[in-house]
């Protein structure tokens, strides 16, 4: 089984909770196509076929998610994958979705597992109070892992390179005119293995120095809870919940 990896970068380089969709995907009955859309692709080939890429697909990179999910629908059939595995981040959450309407597919995000070759995955429900197993249908599957929910292990692949030159359609509806950077700070919380959060106790948002001097010499993330965000002390970006943003550290204090 052909599976298409969609892998996320950061500042010009992979984000590492992308080696975990090779991880995820890895199988005795299933081939890894690792989708990398940015014109210097074939540089990463190498970190990509560590972790188990069979293949490394360069794209080219569309200004918006309509426009990029069509490159990424014309690669899957090219490539003849059956089915696609991106990550449950903000740019996960607004292409995966695109790519499995306009394919008529079956969708899972937030999976915490990820069986392909049987068209299997599990993700928690209502709040976490129960973990599903949800068996997919169709001619392709989509799926959204949880970052870091799966630890990336090396496992080297063959990790061939390719490029496919494929053309850009135009959106119509949308044009990108800015992007503007988040109040976000630090480590992304979704991908942090260590997170100090604070909430009422801290009074107020100066007093979040103290958990930021905290985390910087440890490379930790700073996050906070509803009540923290509510009284304005610290933007949403670091909220921590079911109305937040959703982690897998190993520490959490």
């Amino acid at each position: 089984m052909k599976i298409a990896l969609l892998i996320e970068f950061k500042d010009g380089e992979i984000k590492p909770a992308s080696f975990g969709l090779l991880t995820a995907a890895a199988g005795n009955h299933t081939e890894r196509l690792a989708l990398v859309c940015c014109t210097d692709a074939e540089q990463h080939q190498a970190k990509l076929a560590e972790y188990g890429a069979d293949r490394v697909i360069g794209l080219p990179e569309a200004q918006t998610a309509a426009a990029q999910a069509q490159v990424i629908i014309q690669a899957m059939n090219n490539l003849g994958a059956e089915a696609l595995m991106g990550l449950s981040s903000p740019a996960g959450r607004d292409l995966l979705p695109r790519v499995a309407a306009l394919l008529d597919a079956p969708l899972v995000m937030n999976c915490i597992d990820v069986e392909a070759d049987a068209c299997r995955a599990k993700a928690y429900q209502y709040s976490g109070k129960t973990l599903a197993t949800l068996r997919l249908r169709g001619r392709h599957q989509v799926y959204g892992l949880r970052p870091n929910v799966i630890a990336a292990r090396p496992n080297p692949g063959k990790g061939e390179f390719s490029r496919l030159d494929l053309p850009l359609s135009d959106d119509p509806a949308t044009t990108l005119v800015e992007i503007k950077a988040g109040a976000a700070e630090g480590v992304d919380l979704s991908e942090a293995d260590i997170i100090f959060s604070g909430g009422r106790g801290l009074k107020n948002g100066e007093n979040f120095k103290l958990l930021r001097d905290c985390a910087a010499p440890l490379g930790a993330a700073v996050g906070a809870s509803r009540v923290a965000v509510d009284n304005g002390w610290v933007p949403y970006p670091m909220q921590v919940g079911q109305t937040g943003v959703k982690v897998n550290p190993k520490v959490y204090l």
